[in-house]
């Protein structure tokens, strides 16, 4: 079920009314209702995905009651050793197998051996399974480390793992800020259920109308590209990172703002990071409950900045690396990940890292031209890697790098997309303006005049309907 499709919009009211209206004073039963809300959700992907959901919750769930109970530090370690390899095992064996024996072969071939046998595996990639996987390892992870006492109530940490908002894209969610919102009473708020509107609104905006739009010129260009002018190229790199964006982040504003109609409040997930002024503040800002679950649970315990510079690079270089593993099995991610880290380098070794911390331009209609420098540098290094993150794989990107570079980077893109073009300098200025809040549609409260307000929305729904592109599947599905 599709956060964009019909059967959502026919699905999110039901459950909204049962939950506001038939189990108003019962709390449990409010978690009850929207954990077979999610359970039908995620089975209409695949019903036999849901077996394996159901698993990593029981696993996750038994593994942190066996941690708080056990004795010795050996008997810690043990549970949560087993909770770590299984849920690491299944996420390999679905996400990477296939990867790791294909890269094998071909490694094996070209030291002149022959390998004619091939193990692979015919299996479907479960839609979020690195999501919900990150989220019962936190908690394992977190009740190891005394931070949470394990959840007894199995009906909470169910819904904790599979809350439907979040369950196929994020955010990746944490058990010291979720669970405790699952376990009070939630009362009904007026004022949240308009600013959920408003955030699913400006959510589909972004996605249906940007995202979309953006796809059609960015797969024409990327499909094609040996046909197209350097200036063609670059323009389609440029509208993959406007898609790429507005399609996950406009997934998470979706996320966000169905959930804050049922009274939870999820983690932020992206906060305007294509007007950061170096690569540092941007991973900040982009996909943040992803960059900071890889802080807390992996650069950290290795050490994070507080070691010798020396091991702070490498640290450094192993989240990026992983990071790019994390989105999938092929070259493309580790080598986008891999520049990613190139790009922080920099930063990392003078010191500059944490030098961007406040929202850009503060207090100012326009930017100065030092920031505006700094922002168009900072998407020029970020669009050059979203090219190897698009690409199928590194041959391509790299051809793909190499055709524009010639003089007809200087000519007019070719089939240049006028309509969309206008709508993504819409976009950013709309961006630029609302940037010190969560979403756009915020300023809207401070108009006075009910008529005027209704009037912007409808404008904003008129344009979903009538400018929304072809429809595509929300990029991190896959991942």
């Amino acid at each position: 079920m599709l956060f964009n499709s019909f059967s959502f919009f026919i699905f999110l009211p039901i459950v909204y009314i049962l939950y506001w209206v038939v189990f108003k004073n019962c709390s449990s039963s409010k978690n009850l209702l929207l954990l077979i809300a999610s359970y039908f959700f995620y089975s209409c992907w695949d019903i036999r995905f849901l077996l394996l959901l159901i698993f990593s919750t029981l696993l996750d769930y038994y593994s942190a009651i066996k941690i708080f109970d056990s004795k010795t530090i050996t008997q810690k370690k043990n549970w949560l050793f087993l909770s770590i390899v299984i849920n690491l095992g299944f996420l390999g064996v679905f996400k990477y197998y296939n990867f790791f024996i294909t890269s094998f072969a071909e490694g094996v071939q070209n030291l002149g051996f022959n390998f004619n046998g091939l193990w692979l595996l015919n299996i479907i990639l479960p839609v979020g399974i690195s999501f919900y996987t990150f989220h019962g390892l936190s908690y394992v992870i977190d009740t190891y480390n005394n931070k949470i006492r394990p959840e007894k109530d199995f009906i909470v940490y169910s819904l904790f793992v599979s809350f439907f908002p979040l369950l196929v894209a994020g955010p990746i969610e944490r058990a010291t800020h979720l669970l405790p919102q699952l376990k009070q009473n939630r009362n009904f708020n007026y004022t949240k259920t308009i600013d959920g509107l408003q955030q699913i609104l400006w959510g589909l905006f972004k996605k249906v109308v940007i995202a979309d739009n953006c796809a059609v010129y960015a797969n024409q260009i990327f499909n094609g590209y040996e046909n197209y002018s350097a200036s063609s190229l670059i323009l389609g790199a440029v509208f993959f990172s406007f898609q790429i964006y507005c399609d996950f982040s406009g997934y998470s504003d979706i996320a966000l703002g169905s959930a804050r109609l049922f009274g939870i409040e999820l983690l932020k997930n992206f906060s305007f990071p294509y007007f950061s002024r170096d690569i540092a503040e941007f991973w900040r800002r982009w996909h943040i409950s992803l960059s900071s679950w890889f802080k807390d649970y992996l650069y950290i315990p290795l050490g994070g900045s507080k070691v010798n510079k020396y091991r702070a690079i490498i640290n450094t270089f192993i989240i990026f690396i992983v990071s790019g593993f994390w989105h999938g099995a092929n070259w493309t991610f580790l080598f986008w990940g891999f520049l990613n880290a190139v790009y922080f380098l920099p930063l990392l070794i003078f010191g500059l890292n944490r030098k961007n911390l406040q929202i850009v331009s503060k207090d100012k209609i326009l930017p100065s031209f030092n920031d505006f420098f700094q922002i168009l540098f900072t998407f020029s290094l970020v669009t050059f890697a979203w090219i190897f993150f698009r690409a199928p794989n590194l041959s391509i990107a790299w051809d793909f790098v190499k055709h524009i570079i010639n003089s007809s980077i200087l000519t007019i893109p070719q089939d240049f997309p006028l309509i969309t073009t206008v709508l993504v300098i819409c976009f950013i200025i709309i961006e630029w303006i609302s940037r010190f809040g969560v979403h756009p549609f915020q300023k809207t409260n401070k108009i006075k005049y009910v008529g005027i307000r209704w009037l912007i929305y409808y404008i904003f729904i008129l344009t979903i309907i009538l400018v929304s592109g072809k429809q595509q599947q929300f990029i991190y599905f896959q991942f």
